[in-house]
C-alpha cells in the first residue's frame, strides 16, 4: 500500500482531529429522498457541481476531487461547471465567501446565512437552499470563510459519502452506493482550536523518495510535485494546513524544484521547515560550509 511510503508524525495528525470543534449539526446521508433534501446522485443521474471560475484554486480542486469520490461510490461522475446557467435541477453550489459571486448573490438574496462562518479562520457552512438560481429547485450550499474553509466543506462531503480521508494513500475503497442523498438542514464548523496543523515527511530514503523517484513520478526523479500534490490532497482531506517537507540528503531541497511550490500554494497549504531546516533551508543539500561554521549570529 502507499501508506508504507508516508511516514508521518502520528501525534501530529492524531491531534488535527482533536484541532477541529465540534460541529453544529451533522450532515445525513440517506438514499431515499424527501421534500428539500439535495439529490446528489438518484436513478444513475448525478447533480451538477457549480463553483466560479474566479475562486481560488484550491476550490476548483476540491471540487474535482469531490467529483471523482461521487465516481468512487456511485459509478457516476458529476459535472463540474463555471457558470451558473442549464444547471442540474439538483445541485452543489460550492464557493469562498467574499471571492465567488455566486455566494455573495446568494448572501444578498438572503437565501444563504454566511453569518455564523464569515470572517472566521477556515470555517465552512453547509447549508439546503430552495430555488437558489433558475432552474435549481434545491441545492446543497458550500461556503467557507476563507479558501481552506470551503476546500475543508467540500471534503467533509466526501467523508459523509463514505469516501476515507486516506481513499489514496491507503488504497481504501468505499462502499458502493446506487443513491446518494443529503437531507435538508445546515452544518457548520470552525475555527479549529489548533491554528496551524500538519506533518513531517520523515526518513523518505527507505520509502517515498524511491518510490516517487522510480514509480510514481520518474520525471522527476525525486519527491516533486505530483508527489506533493497527493501529500497535500491528503492534508486537505484530514483538515491540516500546514507541512514540513523531506529533507534527507537523498531529496533535493524543496524550492530547488520550482513545482513545488506551485503545488503547495494551488492547495493552500503553509509549507514549513523541520527541526533540521533552520531558516527555511535544507542544510542537508543547500549548506555548503563546513558544519561547525553554522552560526545564527554570522
Amino acid at each position: 500500500m502507499k501508506l508504507l511510503f508516508l511516514v508521518l508524525s502520528l501525534s501530529i495528525v492524531a491531534g488535527i482531529a482533536r484541532a477541529v470543534p465540534a460541529s453544529s449539526s451533522q450532515l445525513t446521508l440517506t438514499d431515499k429522498p424527501k421534500k428539500g433534501d439535495v439529490n446528489l446522485v438518484v436513478a444513475g443521474a448525478a447533480a451538477d457541481l457549480c463553483m466560479d471560475e474566479a475562486d481560488f484554486k484550491v476550490v476548483r480542486i476540491a471540487a474535482e476531487c469531490f467529483a471523482a469520490d461521487v465516481e468512487r461510490v456511485t459509478g457516476k461522475k458529476p459535472r463540474v461547471k463555471t457558470e451558473t446557467r442549464e444547471l442540474s435541477s439538483h445541485a452543489v453550489i460550492i464557493g469562498t465567501i467574499g471571492k465567488s459571486a455566486v455566494i455573495e448573490e446568494l448572501i444578498r438574496a438572503g437565501k444563504l446565512d454566511a453569518k455564523p462562518v464569515a470572517g472566521k479562520w477556515e470555517s465552512f457552512i453547509i447549508a439546503t437552499v430552495t430555488n437558489p438560481l433558475p432552474g435549481v429547485s434545491t441545492a446543497l450550499v458550500i461556503a467557507g470563510s476563507d479558501r481552506r474553509g470551503t476546500a475543508y466543506g467540500v471534503f467533509t462531503l466526501s467523508e459523509t459519502i463514505g469516501v476515507s480521508p486516506w481513499v489514496w494513500w491507503a488504497d481504501v475503497p468505499p462502499t458502493h452506493r446506487d443513491a446518494l442523498v443529503i437531507s435538508q438542514g445546515t452544518h457548520t464548523q470552525g475555527p479549529p482550536s489548533v491554528k496551524y496543523r500538519g506533518i513531517f515527511i520523515n526518513d523518505e530514503d527507505w520509502g517515498l523518495q524511491p518510490w516517487a523517484a522510480k514509480t510514481f513520478e520518474p520525471e522527476t526523479k525525486d519527491i516533486g510535485p505530483k508527489t506533493y500534490a497527493k501529500v497535500c490532497e491528503l492534508l486537505l482531506r484530514l483538515k491540516a494546513n500546514y507541512l514540513w517537507p523531506a529533507m534527507h540528503e537523498c531529496t533535493h531541497a524543496f524550492n530547488s524544484i520550482p513545482g513545488n511550490k506551485v503545488v503547495a500554494d494551488e492547495y493552500a497549504i503553509v509549507m514549513g521547515s523541520s527541526h533540521a531546516e533552520p531558516m527555511l533551508f535544507n542544510n542537508a543539500t543547500e549548506w555548503k560550509l563546513p558544519k561547525d561554521h553554522w552560526n545564527y549570529e554570522t
